[in-house]
C-alpha cells in the first residue's frame, strides 16, 4: 500500500466487465501493478468497446518515489566525487575519521540544544560519512558497498526484534530489551567472542566507556579496578549513577552545558574587557 493512499478506500477488482460498465456511469481510478496489468487492461478495453456507448479510458502514466529514494541520489553523487573529486577521491577510512567524529558530536549538539531546525542538515552530514566510508570500502578486494551495509543492519533489526518480525510474544519494554541483549550474547558466541567485554570501543569518552564496560561486566560489576585514587572515585560515580539508572556521559554533558552558560553569562554581564585567565 502507498503511504499517500492510507484512509482511502481501495477495492481490488478481477472482473474487466464490471469496470467497463460502471465506468460508464461514473469515473473510477485504477492503479495498476508494477507490470501494467496488460492483460486485464487490454480485457477491460475489449469490454468497453462492446458497450452501446463505451467510456472513455484515459492512461495516465505515474511514478511514485518511495521513502529512502533520495539515498540512491546521494550514492549516485558520492559515486562522482570519489572519481571527479581531487580532495573526497584520495580520502581514506583513517582520514575521514576526524570529520565522522565531528558530525556525530555535531548532531549530539543540535539535540541537546533542541535545535530540531537544524538536526536535519546535522544528520544529512553523518549519512554522507556513512555513505562515504561505504564508497571508500567498496575499491577494497575485500571489501564492501552500501547495499552491504544496509543490508547488514536490516538482517540485525529483524534478527533482534523476533516481537515485531517473528511471533514471540513481549510484556514491556524490559522484556525487549532483555531479549536484545540474550540475542546479542548469542551472536557474540557464535562469533568466537568468549568475553562479555568483546567489541566494546575502546575509543570512546572515558566516561561512556566505563559505563557500557559495568552495563556489560554483569555481576562482576562489583570489581574493584586498579589505578589512581582519582581514577577509582571517578569509576565509582559511573558505578553509582549507573545504579541510580543515569546515564554520567550525559548528566556531566549537562552540568557543563550549564557551567558554560553561567560563564558567558558572566562575561556579558562584565563586559568584553574583563580580565580572564588563560
Amino acid at each position: 500500500m502507498l503511504p499517500y493512499l492510507e484512509g482511502v478506500e481501495v477495492e481490488v477488482r478481477s472482473d474487466p466487465s464490471g469496470v467497463a460498465v460502471e465506468s460508464c456511469a461514473e469515473t473510477l481510478v485504477w492503479l495498476a501493478a508494477q507490470d501494467g496489468d496488460e492483460g486485464f487492461l487490454r480485457a477491460v478495453g475489449h469490454a468497453a468497446l462492446a458497450l452501446p456507448e463505451p467510456p472513455e479510458i484515459e492512461l495516465v502514466p505515474g511514478s511514485y518515489d518511495l521513502p529512502g529514494a533520495r539515498l540512491l541520489d546521494m550514492v549516485t553523487v558520492m559515486d562522482r566525487l570519489r572519481r571527479e573529486c581531487p580532495w573526497d577521491s584520495k580520502q581514506t577510512h583513517e582520514s575521514l575519521v576526524p570529520y565522522l567524529l565531528e558530525e556525530a558530536y555535531e548532531v549530539l549538539e543540535t539535540i541537546e540544544a533542541g535545535d530540531y531546525a537544524a538536526l536535519r542538515e546535522e544528520l544529512g552530514d553523518l549519512l554522507f560519512q556513512v555513505v562515504f566510508h561505504a564508497r571508500v570500502a567498496q575499491e577494497r578486494a575485500d571489501g564492501f558497498d552500501i547495499d552491504d551495509v544496509a543490508g547488514g543492519i536490516v538482517d540485525k533489526l529483524v534478527r533482534r526484534h523476533p516481537h515485531v518480525f517473528a511471533d514471540l510474544a513481549v510484556a514491556d519494554a524490559d522484556e525487549v530489551n532483555a531479549n536484545w541483549e540474550a540475542i546479542k550474547k548469542a551472536e557474540r558466541a557464535a562469533k568466537g567472542e568468549s568475553s562479555p567485554l568483546d567489541g566494546v570501543p575502546m575509543g570512546q569518552p572515558a566516561l561512556s566507556l566505563a559505563a557500557q564496560l559495568l552495563r556489560r561486566s554483569g555481576a562482576r560489576q562489583d570489581f574493584e579496578p586498579t589505578g589512581s585514587d582519582l581514577g577509582k572515585r571517578l569509576f565509582a560515580l559511573v558505578r553509582e549513577a549507573q545504579a541510580a539508572g543515569l546515564d554520567p556521559e550525559a548528566e556531566l554533558r549537562a552540568v557543563a552545558r550549564a557551567y558554560r552558560t553561567h560563564v558567558e553569562t558572566d562575561v556579558s554581564a562584565d563586559g568584553p574587557d574583563a580580565p580572564t585567565e588563560e
